[in-house]
């Protein structure tokens, strides 16, 4: 009884396994063609037992990038091993709707991969992993289906996912607002804030190094919070940053007018009483400092060791409201 138990539990995991690449293919798994003959291994690993070799032209169904260097593929008769990911060897030809390769292959997209990062067949960490994007790739930003992902279709036609973490990936052109018209720009904000609000308590520095997020001073912070939220660079000091806000369109020298996600510049200090600011022409003044307005009066910002770094403080009533000199949008 247990042989035959035995046996038909084998040739239940044979029918199982033994999937043609080309039904992998139909179920979700993206194709890819041999261009030169290459290892078919049990593990990835060149130290690894070699199966067979495929034959330039021979197509696989690749199951997995498991890292940068090896993809895990079925091929036609159902049998699974680890090839080499490099296109001397494989190319994606269909993606995982079954469409053909675009043919785009070298073009410009709307965006540029700024480290290695996962492309992935959904919005998840826990989605199946197409391949790695690698540092310098151009791809075209489809999509935005929330905060934390862009759709997007890399230079073979392929359309996945990625972190839309600046750190990863950078709009560099043909797109401003993934997410469309003006609830697009509202979505850039709550990112930009989301990510400034990340680094609360992160000391403050003056002068800081523009390469770190050690430690801040308010235009390196406001700075990082553009890039890490939506990977736009704004310019590394508060008066060019000023300068660069202006250019934009119309700025507003009442604070209470500001939208949420403003840039709010200001003078320096002279003391905490509106009386300390009187006669001065604030259209001629100097900017000193810049931070994030998040409306209901509030801004976040850092400007000294003392006040703890990074952190939100009220408006009105305060220095702040004093200092104030113009305001408005960096979108």
């Amino acid at each position: 009884m247990k042989k035959v138990m035995a046996s038909l539990l084998t040739l239940i995991l044979a029918a199982v396994l033994i999937i043609p690449a080309s039904s992998a293919a139909a179920n979700g798994a993206l194709v890819g063609e041999v261009q030169a003959s290459v290892s078919f291994r049990d593990r990835p690993s060149t130290a690894s037992t070699v199966i067979k070799y495929l034959k330039k032209g021979s197509q696989v169904a690749i199951l997995e990038e498991v890292n940068s260097y090896w993809y895990k593929v079925q091929d036609n008769s159902g049998q699974i091993g680890y090839v080499s990911s490099s296109n001397k060897y494989i190319e994606i030809v269909k993606n995982s709707a079954g469409s053909g390769n675009t043919g785009s292959t070298g073009t410009t997209g709307n965006a540029v991969i700024v480290a290695s990062v996962s492309f992935r067949t959904s919005p998840s960490t826990e989605a199946s992993r197409i391949r790695y994007l690698s540092k310098g790739e151009s791809v075209t930003i489809t999509g935005q289906p929330n905060s934390y992902w862009y759709e997007v279709k890399d230079s073979r036609g392929v359309k996945g996912y990625v972190s839309s973490r600046a750190e990863y990936i950078q709009i560099s052109g043909g797109v401003t607002n993934p997410g469309g018209g003006q609830q697009g720009q509202s979505a850039q904000v709550e990112k930009v804030i989301t990510a400034g609000m990340s680094f609360l308590g992160t000391p403050y520095e003056f002068g800081s190094d523009r390469n770190t997020t050690a430690t801040f001073d308010c235009s390196d912070f406001v700075r990082t919070a553009f890039m890490a939220g939506i990977g736009v660079t704004l310019p590394s000091d508060s008066r060019q940053q000023g300068s660069y806000v202006k250019g934009k369109g119309a700025v507003k020298t009442n604070w209470s007018e500001l939208k949420r996600g403003d840039l709010m510049f200001f003078m320096s200090y002279k003391g905490a009483k509106a009386s300390s600011y009187a006669g001065i022409n604030k259209s001629t003044a100097t900017i000193t400092h810049v931070g994030i307005y998040l409306g209901d009066g509030r801004i976040l910002h850092t400007y000294s060791k003392e006040s703890g770094g990074v952190r939100v403080n009220d408006i009105a009533g305060t220095h702040w409201e004093h200092r104030f000199l113009f305001g408005g949008s960096a979108l």
